[in-house]
């Protein structure tokens, strides 16, 4: 029987979905977590692997003799040397747009915590008391701002930052947006050089890399507006978190909301951990169970298909 390896399955399901169908397929062994030091040997004769976040190196997968299929269980996939895989006609598969309306979901709810200041003035009636104690019927101590009529810029306009936009229209906000891909006659289009010019909120929404890595960053910033409200969905590294922190810290940046940093976990030296402004929530934006068990059926199904030899999702092509 074919063996199955699932090498970090936790953050998928931490035991609140099934992974019985996939035993359909083979002999299942399912890991929460997987140490690089131990990849290779629980890989082991497995033909099909899955992966979240367990980093697949060239060597990982030269040193897999029957490795046929890897699933990653996510939509980037960034975690293994692709090239290796394309060597050994290995089939690589993702899993694609299991969380756009999670995401921009996630994203209004950021953008909102930063302009309503729910919890906030929640712990304050709750924990402090200091509602029964106003003399007038209301109180706020932070700035409340309304989002009609402010600019969003958003920068990747696939299928999040859509459902980002429509949200924001929906909010009476105008969008900016930019994708490489993007209609140059597209009423919504707009460059790089105008978003940052002119949003109010930018919210980033594109894949990593080479090109898109650090793009927020020192100069990009000093072309923004005073005050600009910055968002992060997408990727860590699309930040320089240095410089991110520098300008919340001296007011540049409004404030700034972010699921997603460099190095994950967070590392305590982090400076966005101590700048001013800032809300950090730990990469949960996709994790809603709804959209968990979307991305597991499409696993699954991805694997049913590459077993009847008509793959679906490759994105080693």
């Amino acid at each position: 029987m074919r063996k199955i390896v699932v090498l970090d399955g936790y953050a998928l399901n931490p035991g609140d979905l099934d992974w019985t169908p996939l035993q359909a397929y083979g002999e299942l062994t399912v890991y929460d977590r997987t140490e690089p030091k131990d990849v290779v040997k629980r890989i082991g004769d497995a033909e099909i692997i899955f992966t979240n976040k367990t980093i697949l190196t060239r060597e990982t997968i030269i040193q897999a003799p029957k490795l046929k299929y890897i699933g990653v269980l996510a939509t980037g996939y960034n975690v293994l040397d692709m090239g290796a895989a394309r060597e050994k006609g290995i089939v690589v598969t993702n899993i694609p747009a299991y969380s756009t309306d999670a995401v921009a979901q996630f994203t209004f709810a950021l953008l909102l915590e930063i302009t309503n200041r729910v919890q906030r003035h929640s712990d304050a009636v709750i924990r402090d008391n200091r509602w029964t104690t106003c003399k007038d019927f209301c109180f706020w101590d932070y700035p409340l701002i309304e989002l009609a009529n402010k600019k969003m810029g958003i920068i990747g306009y696939g299928a999040i930052g859509k459902a980002v936009g429509k949200v924001a229209k929906a909010l009476n906000m105008e969008v900016l947006a930019y994708s490489p891909s993007l209609d140059p006659k597209h009423p919504d289009r707009a460059s790089m050089e105008t978003i940052y010019a002119e949003s109010d909120i930018i919210s980033l929404h594109l894949p990593l890399t080479e090109q898109s890595r650090g793009m927020i960053n020192r100069e990009t910033i000093a072309g923004m507006k005073d005050g600009v409200i910055i968002l992060n969905t997408g990727r860590g590294p699309l930040v320089n978190e240095q410089d991110l922190a520098d300008a919340l810290n001296s007011g540049k940046v409004y404030a700034a909301a972010v699921d997603v940093v460099s190095v994950e976990p967070i590392k305590a030296d982090n400076p966005l951990l101590k700048a001013k402004n800032i809300i950090i929530t730990p990469h949960i934006a996709w994790a809603p169970l709804q959209t968990r068990e979307r991305l597991l059926g499409i696993a699954i199904r991805n694997v049913e298909r590459f077993l009847a030899g008509k793959p679906i999702n490759r994105v080693d092509l």
